[in-house]
């Protein structure tokens, strides 16, 4: 049902959330020629961007749609990007893989973002870097993007409990001015995460 609700938003000729990366993710520094992997990335602007960097990404989303719209942007950016399109609620990560994880605005109910949570810190390489943001469970009082499943929404709490095992981790509860697309207009509550292995 939700693969459905998905790939009827993202059939649509325009991009739903832009073509442009997120602002925060656009404030964040890699390593050179990082292999990066993108979770629940929709149509694909995140991970093309970091393409153009120059990074090797990958980029995971269970939208059909959705994929075909990361490849045709990419092809119109002209960048390379591999593109999975898979369940993440019972995906297991391969360890030691990626040099960075890359989740922007993707909600999960609480029982599935555990599952793909807990697997990050494995994944990453030592010194790998974790970016998230993501909608606190205050966006349920907005009108300007994000589920209406407060069980979607994620606490400050819970974010510190299910990224622990990280040596440096900053969770940082902001409201700001959200401006992707159609969707992710307007003043919004949102968790911002960068923490490292």
């Amino acid at each position: 049902m939700q693969n459905e609700f998905w790939n009827t938003r993202y059939r649509a000729a325009e991009y739903a959330y832009g073509t442009s990366a997120n602002d925060f993710l656009k404030q964040q520094r890699f390593l050179p020629k990082s292999k990066i992997l993108c979770l629940a990335e929709g149509e694909g602007r995140n991970a093309v961007f970091l393409a153009e960097q120059g990074h090797d990404v990958t980029m995971i989303d269970f939208s059909e749609e959705g994929i075909k719209k990361a490849n045709l942007l990419a092809k119109q950016r002209n960048v390379e990007l591999k593109t999975l399109c898979l369940d993440l609620s019972t995906y297991v990560f391969e360890k030691n893989a990626w040099d960075a994880i890359v989740v922007i605005f993707g909600h999960f109910p609480a029982l599935v973002r555990h599952h793909i949570y807990s697997q990050l810190y494995s994944t990453l390489k030592p010194n790998g870097m974790l970016v998230l943001e993501v909608y606190s469970k205050e966006q349920i009082k907005h009108s300007t993007g994000g589920p209406k499943d407060i069980d979607m929404l994620c606490s400050e709490a819970e974010l510190e409990e299910d990224f622990k095992e990280f040596e440096n981790l900053s969770v940082n509860k902001l409201e700001r001015f959200v401006n992707e697309g159609v969707y992710h207009k307007g003043e919004s509550s949102v968790i911002q995460i960068i923490a490292s292995k």
